[in-house]
């Protein structure tokens, strides 16, 4: 997959969790903001398809749900 940087504005909670990720999960974070962002192209999908579809992309990436919440929980 060909990548670029880009810098977004969050909030300070979501840059804390981020910064404070390992570089694996950091990978992961990036694919499933990449998803979701590229998936917003398409305006006449429902968001429950979107969340569905990035939701089962980021579980074949190995963004499990108990992986997510250790993220976002900050361990």
């Amino acid at each position: 997959m060909d990548t670029q940087e880009i810098t977004i504005r969050v909030i300070q909670e979501a840059a804390t969790i981020y910064q404070s990720a390992s570089q694996q999960d950091r990978r992961k974070l990036d694919l499933l903001l990449s998803l979701r962002l590229s998936e917003t192209a398409e305006p006449s999908r429902t968001i429950d398809a979107i969340m569905r579809d990035a939701g089962q992309e980021a579980q074949l990436s190995g963004l499990t749900e108990d992986v997510l919440k250790e993220i976002l929980d900050g361990r």
